[in-house]
């Protein structure tokens, strides 16, 4: 793919909420978006965003995103039923994301056959810049002004949620890309400053669970 623009690259952007990395190996994916990325613009057509319920209670905690609540995870598909659409998605294509180590991170180890061509973290691409004081997401888009173009886009969504914050980082890349370079760079050039390893760590056991609100419950 040497010499092809980033813009014509297979793109997608993903976030995951998750339980937090606190529960170790028990840490659990509660939701999850893919949004391809289409000539440099998030394909909102093509969009993907499921609840994953996860096995068990998740406590309440400042950090669980809006609406995650055990009740609506209660219904929601089990993560093995959702691997494969995720794979279909993914697999093969470049992954764009905010800090996208930390969603990786949790997604290669509960599904092992997502096998992206490539990681794209914008947070590294913004710093690069010096255009963030911070890790956050939040901060960069309130400085670029974006927030009302990605509420246009993810219609329905909010900040924090996964469907909102995928199209955040599709339209932050593209923002930031137009800062760093006079004229579109390729998808090499782009990997170079913002790209991350997809080195797998040794694979980590789960804990065994028990069903959903099962022996869990209190």
């Amino acid at each position: 793919m040497t010499g092809t623009l980033w813009h014509e690259a297979p793109l997608v952007a993903l976030d995951l909420e998750g339980s937090g990395a606190q529960d170790r190996d028990r840490e659990a994916i509660l939701e999850i978006a893919t949004v391809p990325i289409i000539d440099g613009k998030p394909d909102l057509a093509g969009a993907y965003c499921t609840l994953v319920n996860p096995g068990r209670l998740i406590p309440k905690r400042p950090w669980i995103s809006p609406g995650l609540t055990n009740q609506v995870l209660r219904a929601a598909p089990a993560l093995t039923a959702v691997e494969p659409a995720l794979a279909q998605r993914i697999n093969g294509r470049y992954v764009v994301g905010h800090n996208i180590s930390v969603d990786w991170r949790l997604l290669q180890r509960r599904c092992p056959s997502i096998q992206p061509a490539g990681l794209i973290d914008t947070l590294r691409l913004a710093r690069h810049l010096g255009a963030t004081p911070s890790n956050g997401l939040a901060p960069l888009i309130t400085t670029y002004d974006l927030t009302t173009k990605i509420s246009d886009l993810a219609v329905g969504s909010q900040p924090h949620r996964a469907l909102w914050d995928s199209v955040a980082a599709a339209v932050l890349l593209a923002t930031l890309i137009e800062q760093r370079w006079p004229s579109p760079p390729t998808i090499d050039q782009l990997t170079s400053i913002a790209g991350v390893s997809l080195h797998r760590p040794a694979a980590t056991t789960l804990s065994d669970q028990p069903g959903l609100f099962g022996d869990d419950r209190t």
